[in-house]
């Protein structure tokens, strides 16, 4: 079963802001979020300008935690953006 836009952009906000909050994660939740962004970008279903201009740095943030030796470094390294991107998924989801 598919995720429609709704659900795709609850579930990366879900991961990115449990990310932020607990200051750790695992290569599952990159990886997942690398197939989410992709998929979102693949849809071009999303109107809101400021996350699809995100959606590459929230990937290669994806991307960069499948790699890094401290996943929780890398995390906490990302802080800010993780609650502003979480921020703009929120705001987009509710329009």
């Amino acid at each position: 079963m598919s995720l429609n836009i709704y659900d795709q952009m609850v579930l990366l906000q879900d991961i990115l802001g449990e990310q932020s909050e607990d200051c750790c994660g695992s290569v599952a939740e990159c990886q997942q979020i690398k197939r989410i962004v992709q998929s979102m970008m693949v849809k071009e279903t999303i109107d809101n300008q400021e996350l699809l201009q995100l959606l590459p740095e929230i990937y290669n943030y994806g991307r960069q935690g499948e790699l890094v030796q401290n996943l929780d470094e890398h995390i906490t390294t990302n802080q800010e953006n993780l609650k502003n991107w979480v921020s703009i998924i929120e705001n987009t989801s509710t329009q």
